[in-house]
């Protein structure tokens, strides 16, 4: 049995699906807002689930969790996404125990994201986490691993150079436009959804452009505001939208709708379009790629960096595994600490009773018998001989069961179950 089960029965799982398999359609699919989240996490919690944690971005939806079986998180996920069973079974995967936490700690550091290095993802994995925790669907195994994926994500970030150049499909999208576009800061840019892409492609344009013209469209108006504010940019009304992308010149679709907010009808052929897609599932209509003068982006090609870019990237990938490692030694050791703590404390409880007996006896024994000062050199050595037993079962390389069996037989302990 791996040392990550937490019971002859339960494991713990990760089952998704991302861009490694699935296309943006497809993800799109499975995609969960955080009211679908919520109404997962209130599921698993009536079904006995005692940790779950779901995160859901534009290149994955993925369920971290314990349970008897693979099947109750996937049935989980098509319950409250748009998915079904045979299109997860095609394209989606499920990782178990160790693979299940291998696969956290490189997900979270940016090793496994879409561009490599894209340190989103670990916000993203915060937030997650912080929405189980609200729900009390969390344990002391997930909090402890969440917590040492975080570390090993801002170790690698501030100890490599492993985010160098692009970091986000946001500034992917920006570096795009100032690699093909000429006179970028004469250009009229419209931004449709103010969400966190949004939000950061803002910003990047702010950065890296030096355009004054950026006009800001959402349809909850006051969120636009809001961002424009920090700007000083350009906001119009929802109900403007036709007539401002027909004055633009690059139009970039960040909303989150689950169906098309860009048709052609919204579209004067007339005039040369840039329009960048960064939505999932696509908010732009695909037969929009077909009108003369227009240019139809998604974000799974602003996604894919040039080979140079990447390949410097690649060379500090040892550099951050051995990070991994590191932070992942420290979960291991932490991990078989939980595991013998329950051996080390009936242990302990045990000599406390002998203590207690041969203090008891001498006392009676002896008028002169100092008992507050035997207390003392005896705790003292309970402590160093329990201390001991801690640091063979820590270094046990393999026998840990055996010694705990060992221990358990020979002092006869009582311990409550695990």
């Amino acid at each position: 049995m791996l040392k990550y089960n937490v019971s002859t029965h339960i494991s713990f799982y990760v089952i998704g699906i991302s861009y490694q398999k699935a296309d943006a359609k497809t993800r799109g699919k499975f995609n969960l807002n955080i009211d679908q989240r919520k109404a997962l996490l209130h599921k698993a919690k009536s079904l006995g689930l005692d940790s779950v944690v779901t995160s859901s971005t534009c290149n994955r939806t993925e369920i971290y969790a314990f349970a008897n079986q693979e099947e109750t998180l996937i049935d989980l996920l098509c319950e409250f996404s748009l998915g079904d069973q045979e299109t997860f079974s095609e394209n989606g995967y499920v990782l178990k125990n160790e693979l299940a936490i291998d696969h956290m700690f490189k997900v979270g550091s940016g090793l496994d994201s879409q561009i490599l290095g894209d340190f989103e993802i670990i916000s993203q994995m915060k937030s997650a986490f912080i929405l189980s925790k609200k729900q009390g669907m969390i344990n002391h195994f997930m909090e402890r691993l969440v917590n040492s994926v975080i570390q090993a994500s801002r170790r690698i970030k501030n100890e490599t150079k492993i985010s160098s150049g692009a970091t986000s499909v946001s500034f992917a999208s920006v570096q795009y436009i100032l690699d093909n576009i000429g006179r970028v800061s004469d250009k009229k840019i419209l931004l449709f959804g103010t969400g966190k892409i949004g939000r950061n492609t803002c910003e990047n344009l702010v950065k890296h452009t030096s355009n004054k013209n950026i006009t800001l469209i959402n349809r909850t108006k006051d969120k636009a505001e809001e961002i424009a504010g920090k700007f000083n940019l350009i906001v119009k009304d929802f109900s403007e939208l036709q007539s401002e992308i027909r004055s633009t010149d690059i139009l970039i679709v960040a909303t989150g709708a689950q169906t098309p907010t860009i048709t052609k009808e919204l579209i004067y052929p007339k005039k040369e379009l840039l329009v960048l897609d960064l939505s999932i599932p696509k908010n732009v209509a695909e037969d929009v790629q077909g009108m003369d003068n227009v240019k139809l982006l998604h974000l799974d090609y602003l996604s894919k960096l040039t080979d140079e870019t990447l390949s410097k990237r690649k060379q500090f990938i040892p550099e951050a595994e051995a990070i991994i490692k590191e932070v992942r030694f420290e979960f291991d050791e932490w991990l078989d600490t939980r595991k013998f703590a329950p051996t080390i404390k009936a242990l302990k409880e045990k000599f406390k009773n002998f203590k207690e007996e041969e203090l008891d006896y001498q006392s009676k024994k002896n008028i002169k018998f100092d008992k507050e000062q035997a207390e003392i050199i005896s705790d003292r050595v309970i402590h160093k001989i329990t201390r001991s037993f801690a640091s063979h079962l820590r270094n046990a390389n393999g026998s840990t069961e055996d010694s705990i069996a060992l221990l358990k037989k020979v002092f006869e302990l009582e311990m409550d179950s695990d």
